[in-house]
C-alpha cells in the first residue's frame, strides 16, 4: 500500500527538483575562461598593429587587458577591420570588441555597451598649408570632404547635406593621403587618433584645422553582443576596478591622449 506523501516531503523534493535544474543549467552555460577581442590595426593611438611585433597595440588594448587581469578571465585580441567589427561581434566570430568606436543610440539597438572608458569628440584635419580657419562644418559648404568608412562622422557629413561631395575611406591614413594632395577639402576623425599621429609625424601635409569645436562628444566602451548581460556585468565590475586603482587613469596617460 503506497503511503500519501505529506507537505514537507513535497516541498523537500520541489527544493531537490529547482537545485537539479539550476545545476544543470549552470553546467550549460559556463562562465567563459577566455574571450575574443576584435580591435583595428589603423587607430592609432587606440588600437594599431605594430609591425615589430606584428601584434596589436594600444590604449584600448591595454584598457581590455587590464580589465581581463582585473576580472580574472583571458582575452586574445585578433586584428579586425573596423567596418567589420559590429558584423563579426554579432556573427560570434569575436565575443569582445576594443577599439575607438563610439557609442550612439543607432549602436545601441545592435550591441550592447560597457560603462565609458574614455569621451572626445571629433576633430577637423586640413591640408598643412590651409589658411583658413574652420569653427565648424558650416564654412566648408559646397566642397569635398571625407570621413573613414564605418565611422559616426562619415554619417554625420551625409545627414549636414550641404556638401559637394562626401567621400569615404577605409583608414585616416587614405583620407589624410587625399587631403594632402588636395583631392578633398577637409576630413573629419578622431580628435585623439589625428592629434597623436600628427605628433608622430606619421600624416604628413595634414594639420588640425585652427579653432575647430568639436559638435558631437562621445563614449568609447567595451562592447558586447545584445543581450550578453553576464559578460557585460562581468566587464562593468573590472572597469570600476580599473578606474577606482587608478589603472585607467596610468593608462590614458601612457598613451598621451
Amino acid at each position: 500500500m503506497q503511503r500519501p506523501i505529506g507537505p514537507l516531503y513535497r516541498i523537500a523534493l520541489g527544493l531537490c527538483t529547482a537545485g537539479a535544474a539550476l545545476l544543470a543549467a549552470a553546467q550549460q552555460s559556463p562562465v567563459p575562461a577566455s574571450y575574443t577581442v576584435g580591435a583595428t590595426a589603423s587607430g592609432i593611438p587606440f588600437t594599431f598593429l605594430d609591425l615589430k611585433t606584428n601584434r596589436i597595440q594600444g590604449m584600448m588594448v591595454d584598457t581590455v587587458q587590464a580589465v581581463a587581469r582585473a576580472g580574472s578571465f583571458g582575452v586574445a585580441v585578433q586584428q579586425t577591420v573596423f567596418s567589420a567589427l559590429i558584423p563579426s561581434l554579432t556573427a560570434h566570430k569575436i565575443d569582445i570588441i576594443s577599439a575607438a568606436l563610439l557609442k550612439t543610440p543607432a549602436r545601441q539597438q545592435v550591441v550592447d555597451f560597457s560603462d565609458p572608458v574614455y569621451s572626445y569628440g571629433e576633430s577637423l584635419i586640413v591640408r598643412a598649408d590651409e589658411a583658413s580657419a574652420y569653427a565648424s562644418l558650416d564654412a566648408l559648404g559646397g566642397e569635398i570632404v571625407g570621413a573613414q568608412v564605418g565611422t559616426v562622422y562619415l554619417d554625420m557629413l551625409h545627414k549636414k547635406g550641404i556638401f559637394k561631395e562626401v567621400r569615404s575611406y577605409d583608414s585616416v591614413a587614405d583620407m589624410a593621403r587625399d587631403l594632402a594632395l588636395g583631392r578633398i577639402r577637409a576630413g573629419l576623425a578622431d580628435q585623439p587618433v589625428i592629434a597623436y599621429q600628427i605628433r608622430q609625424n606619421s600624416l604628413p601635409g595634414v594639420k588640425l584645422a585652427a579653432g575647430y569645436q568639436a559638435s558631437s562628444m562621445g563614449d568609447v566602451c567595451l562592447v558586447v553582443r545584445k543581450g550578453d548581460a553576464a559578460t557585460l556585468a562581468r566587464l562593468n565590475r573590472a572597469i570600476a576596478t580599473i578606474k577606482a586603482d587608478g589603472t585607467l587613469a596610468q593608462i590614458i596617460r601612457k598613451w598621451g591622449i
